[in-house]
């Protein structure tokens, strides 16, 4: 008896909002065709956001958690119920945690799709002793009861929303996985050190910073440093910026403020025997 292929699919699974792999028998899936699929959370229905491929033989079948079927009408009617029972279940739980007094702010309930858990997601300043408040939940919600805190990040991802740029939150439309942002990015773009305007809808720093900051560090290991004296034009300048898109430099000294091409003031470094100043 031949084995059955196996196919690795990307599906967004709406419990998290995230696209993940999973492994599949149905290689004529389409896109944004709604699926179940066996999660760590138990069953969720999800949407196809890339097409099956053929799983190569190094892949182990437990590497990956299976997509079960497609999804039937029996499936889309309970996941519309669940969500219903989330709501339900949200408010609960907001107003249990209120009368215990914790400092939780319930963001979101997501019930798989047999309704036998539900998986509430909160922000909190602080950890949170939860133990009370699952023993009056469980008489309440009579099913398994998952709580677990998010960041400000994930909230957004959540919320969604629209960025400075003017298109869709990228957290909220491709990003799965949130890397570090720091300040230094921003001084490595030269970007003015505003920080309200460097944050996005979470209040932390913007992921984009992220997106071309190792292209600013390659493109500045053959611009000269800022801060080094330029002997130009027969007169003694500071090198205080550079445009690093246009590749134009910003010399100021106490009478004068001019911009030109980098190129232009490369060989005219004064050296002071300081090898780091043509880097």
């Amino acid at each position: 008896m031949n084995e059955e292929k196996l196919y690795l699919v990307g599906v967004s699974i709406n419990s998290t909002g995230k696209s993940y792999f999973f492994l599949t028998t149905l290689d004529d899936l389409k896109l944004n065709e709604a699926v179940v699929c066996n999660t760590q959370h138990g069953l969720e229905l999800g949407y196809v956001t890339v097409l099956p491929k053929e799983k190569e033989e190094t892949i182990l079948e437990d590497a990956f958690p299976h997509v079960l079927k497609r999804a039937d009408e029996s499936d889309l009617i309970a996941y519309n119920n669940n969500l219903l029972l989330s709501e339900k279940a949200k408010e609960i739980t907001q107003k249990t945690s209120d009368e215990l007094g914790l400092n939780m702010n319930i963001i979101s309930g997501f019930y798989t799709l047999d309704g036998t858990k539900v998986t509430l997601s909160y922000l909190a300043d602080d950890r949170v002793d939860f133990r009370d408040l699952l023993k009056i939940l469980a008489n309440k919600l009579r099913c398994r009861i998952e709580l677990r805190q998010i960041g400000t990040r994930d909230r957004a991802k959540m919320i969604g929303g629209i960025g400075i740029c003017g298109l869709k939150l990228c957290c909220s439309s491709f990003l799965n996985e949130f890397d570090g942002i720091s300040i230094t990015m921003a001084k490595n773009q030269m970007l003015a050190l505003n920080i309200p305007k460097l944050s996005g809808h979470c209040g932390k720093l913007i992921c984009c910073l992220k997106y071309e900051d190792a292209v600013y560090s390659e493109e500045k290991k053959s611009l000269p440093r800022i801060g080094v004296r330029v002997n130009y034009d027969n007169a003694v300048y500071k090198l205080t910026s550079i445009n690093i898109i246009t590749k134009m430099a910003r010399l100021e000294n106490s009478e004068n403020i001019l911009t030109v091409p980098v190129d232009e003031i490369k060989d005219k470094i004064i050296n002071n025997n300081n090898k780091e100043d043509n880097k």
